[in-house]
């Protein structure tokens, strides 16, 4: 018989394999190995966007939705000017990395979260509309599979996958 401990458990571990990647798809961790420096800012014809940008964007999504579940003071920002960045390529090589490692780290802190017993998964924050850690799991899983695959088809496009 199952108990809430072993129910909480089993959904916590499924989160945790869905944040991580892999399953159904390439993984994030996956799709960004691998690419030469210069084409980490190479735009392609039929796209609005590079690869820096895209992770970019994912690692300042990622951030805010991390900031916003553990944190009720945190302030977004600004829709969309401050989730996308306007330069095609970090200003600095060390840039790409260190976006890298801050999404690795924003992810583990999320999947810390998700693994505190003392917080419920389903109940809504005391802050904002509605919220609650098991949905914002599912919009990070979310959010970073359909930019993961973005990713994928400029690679494919820059003959780079």
């Amino acid at each position: 018989m199952k108990t809430p401990e072993t129910s909480r458990s089993v959904i916590v571990q499924s989160l945790t394999e869905l944040l991580n990647g892999g399953h159904a798809h390439v993984s994030f961790s996956d799709a960004v190995t691998g690419i030469p420096q210069q084409l980490i800012g190479a735009k392609h014809e039929l796209l609005p966007y590079t690869i820096w940008q895209l992770v970019e964007h994912i690692r300042i999504a990622q951030w805010d939705i991390v900031e916003f579940s553990s944190n009720k003071d945190h302030v977004s920002p600004s829709w969309p000017d401050e989730y996308w960045p306007k330069e095609p390529a970090p200003a600095r090589s060390a840039l790409w990395e260190e976006s890298l490692s801050q999404i690795k780290a924003d992810r583990e802190t999320f999947i810390a979260l998700l693994h505190d017993t003392t917080r419920d998964l389903f109940h809504p924050f005391p802050y904002g509309e509605g919220q609650h850690l098991f949905r914002e799991a599912l919009l990070i899983a979310d959010h970073t599979s359909y930019h993961t695959g973005e990713i994928l088809v400029l690679r494919r496009l820059l003959k780079c996958w």
